[in-house]
C-alpha cells in the first residue's frame, strides 16, 4: 500500500475529531471476564454453598468430557465423586417440595 498523499491526494484524518466519551472502565465489570449466571446467584445469595459447588462439578464433567447434556447416570457419578452417599430412608418427594415464599405487604 502506498500513502494516498504521496499520489497527491488528500487524506482526511477523521478520528481527530471523536471525542472519547469512555472514562477508563470498559462497560463490562472492569478487566477480565464477566460473571457467569451461576456465580453471580451464588455471590447474591440465591444458591446454597451446595447448589454453586454441585453445578461448578457438573460444569466441569460436562467440559472435561465433551458432554452439554450429561446422562442421569453420568450426573450420579458427579454426586457420587463429591462425596454424597445414601445414608437415610428413601421419603416421598413431597417432603421436598419447595416451600412458597411469604408474600410482602408493599404499602
Amino acid at each position: 500500500m502506498s500513502d494516498p498523499e504521496s499520489k497527491g491526494g488528500s487524506f482526511l484524518e477523521r478520528r481527530q475529531s471523536v471525542i472519547d466519551r469512555r472514562i477508563g472502565f470498559d462497560r463490562r465489570r472492569g478487566p477480565g471476564r464477566r460473571r457467569s449466571e451461576e456465580r453471580r446467584a451464588a455471590e447474591e445469595g440465591e444458591m446454597s454453598d451446595e447448589q454453586f459447588e454441585f453445578l461448578m462439578a457438573i460444569d466441569q464433567y460436562k467440559r472435561e468430557n465433551q458432554r452439554p447434556f450429561p446422562t442421569w447416570t453420568e450426573v450420579l457419578e458427579v454426586i457420587k465423586a463429591l462425596g454424597y452417599r445414601k445414608v437415610a430412608e428413601p421419603q416421598s418427594l413431597k417432603s421436598f417440595k419447595k416451600e412458597e415464599p411469604e408474600p410482602v405487604e408493599v404499602g
